[in-house]
């Protein structure tokens, strides 16, 4: 039985998926959103606010809560648009080792252009060709 969490952090909201996969079956055990808005002033500044940051470490130690209790095994944590914009990047990425013990990986546009679809059409049953719309606070992507 492995149980994973992915975390998806972008510019306005902080996502948290865990699942489990057990005899051949993928159950999910918890989907979680929260809005940080990590890109509060981000555009005038360069930098992520330090209301920002508090509001993102509030949702860390809430999410390593959940995912302590469901015993996850292995975690990825995803950051997109705002990461790739700040010059203060490292003390974000402080604040996520220090609560949940994992490294940000801070995908480029493309990669996230690419993830966008599978997240949406993983969960739902669509006719190919689809268009997927991620309307995100720092981009926007038509897939």
């Amino acid at each position: 039985m492995t149980t994973v969490a992915a975390i998806d952090c972008g510019t306005n909201s902080i996502r948290l998926l865990i699942l489990r996969a057990a005899q051949g079956d993928i159950v999910e055990l918890a989907r979680e959103v929260r809005l940080a808005r990590l890109g509060q002033g981000v555009d005038a500044t360069g930098e992520f606010h330090p209301d920002a940051l508090a509001r993102a470490d509030a949702i860390f130690e809430e999410y390593a809560g959940i995912i302590g209790r469901h015993g996850v095994t292995d975690v990825r944590f995803v950051a997109t648009s705002a990461a790739r914009d700040v010059s203060n990047r490292e003390t974000s990425e402080a604040l996520v080792r220090g609560r949940l013990g994992v490294e940000v990986d801070v995908i480029s546009g493309d990669e996230e252009a690419l993830l966008s679809p599978r997240g949406v059409l993983s969960g739902v049953h669509a006719d190919t060709p689809a268009l997927v719309f991620d309307i995100g606070g720092g981009s926007t992507e038509l897939i």
